[in-house]
């Protein structure tokens, strides 16, 4: 009889196999449960997002999109849904979040910020100025966008040697994954001092 082990992280107790039937995943139930917690809070979006109507779906080209398919504008709110909604249309490949002027929500998007695995230093500096926010990993993997409340009325991008900021308020929408990067809350806290710092 061949042996795995229990797939909860942190958790390396043996599993035998047996000739007939489902191999089992987990050890216990208490591993089960943990392992389903786990999973769900690695990816997640703060109820202040959620709450609102500025979902919009994304196609491979990252063109916002509305839910039947067609193309969704930053400027026209017929063109936007519900996040339930657009989370459960088949359209493109994922989903977008529509900053709209008066909302108060805003986004920091860092790209290219990795090293291999590691945070480049000038990212790190930007992200341990932030009060704790919520931060996602950018559909390319490679990037991060901090998410906030502040005001902008413009938005500005910012290139200086390799740091790619991008800052943006109203008029624009942005890919959404909810992958949580590391220990992030899932919620929005107030980034107007780094914003105003950024511009």
């Amino acid at each position: 009889m061949a042996n795995t082990v229990c797939e909860r992280e942190g958790c390396a107790v043996p599993l035998p196999i047996a000739g007939r039937g489902p191999v089992p995943r987990f050890c216990s139930t208490r591993c089960r449960v943990a392992a389903h917690r786990a999973s769900r809070s690695k990816v997640a979006l703060p109820r202040e997002l959620t709450s609102r109507r500025r979902w919009v779906r994304r196609d491979e080209r990252k063109a916002p999109r509305t839910l039947d398919g067609g193309f969704a504008s930053v400027t026209s709110p017929s063109s936007w849904s519900m996040h339930s909604a657009a989370k459960a249309s088949p359209v493109g490949v994922g989903l977008g979040y529509v900053l709209a002027d008066g909302d108060g929500v805003v986004c920091i998007d860092l790209d290219h910020c990795f090293e291999g695995e590691v945070l480049a230093p000038w990212a790190r500096a930007i992200l341990d100025r932030c009060p704790p926010t919520f931060v996602e990993v950018s559909p390319s993997g490679d990037g991060l966008h901090i998410w906030g409340r502040g005001q902008l009325e413009r938005g500005r991008r910012i290139r200086h040697g390799g740091e790619a900021i991008e800052l943006y308020g109203q008029g624009r929408y942005v890919a959404v994954t909810g992958r949580r990067f590391e220990d992030c809350p899932v919620r929005l806290a107030d980034l107007s001092e780094v914003v105003a710092s950024l511009t």
